[in-house]
């Protein structure tokens, strides 16, 4: 259920060769840069401009003049960067996206239809196919103690052997208002988050997260 091939329909994103190599998605972080460099030199000059070094921009793309798009990056079909956006490097975001007014991406996979729409922060982590991230809402990366963050699915511990981690979040993931994905956060496929949570360890694909004791199967319609 941690797995890249459950968290993932790698159809809708070009950094699929990347994840495909993995058995867990957050292996893929540290590749991202290096990867990003060597697709851009791939991609289809009819298709996307290099603006300044090593950072291509879809035509179709919408960037806001007061946006930072810093190397190395990748910006897709129809996606929309919003005013004062800061993308500090090595992102990579896919098609019909929004990053939104002063977000900021550093280290990071956005799939198709990602929505980080207002005052975010996405840093070394992978969020899938339409997965949204309400107002305010951040990835921590760092633990407070700096040590090697460990991937938590109640009693099963995988190290990650890394101290920078965010969050995985899967496809069609909602993340509510001014919550905060604690270091190593793993969300299920089409699970939901409430506002004001603080999450860690894995939440189940279909649950919703109320509450650190209260995670619940969603109800079929």
């Amino acid at each position: 259920m941690l797995k890249t091939a459950d968290m993932y329909d790698l159809s809708h994103t070009l950094a699929a060769p990347l994840l495909a190599k993995t058995e867990y998605p957050w292996e893929a972080l540290d590749g991202i840069k290096e990867f990003i460099l060597s697709l851009g030199q791939t991609l289809p000059k009819e298709e996307y401009d290099e603006v300044s070094e090593h950072v291509w921009v879809a035509k179709d793309a919408s960037i806001a003049p007061t946006a930072y798009l810093g190397a190395p990056c990748i910006i897709g079909h129809k996606t929309e960067v919003r005013h004062c956006a800061f993308i500090r490097g090595s992102a990579l975001v896919g098609d019909g996206a929004v990053v939104g007014n002063s977000v900021e991406l550093k280290n990071a996979i956005l799939f198709d239809g990602v929505q980080v729409p207002h005052f975010n922060y996405v840093g070394d982590s992978v969020m899938g196919y339409k997965s949204h991230m309400g107002a305010g809402s951040v990835t921590s990366n760092v633990k407070s103690d700096k040590t090697l963050v460990v991937v938590k699915n109640g009693d099963e511990q995988i190290p990650t052997g890394r101290k920078k981690f965010g969050a995985m979040v899967g496809d069609l993931v909602e993340v509510g208002c001014n919550s905060v994905l604690n270091p190593g956060t793993v969300i299920g496929p089409r699970a939901s988050v409430y506002p004001l949570s603080s999450v860690r360890g894995f939440i189940p694909a279909d649950h919703i997260f109320k509450s650190k004791s209260d995670i619940v199967l969603r109800e079929k319609k």
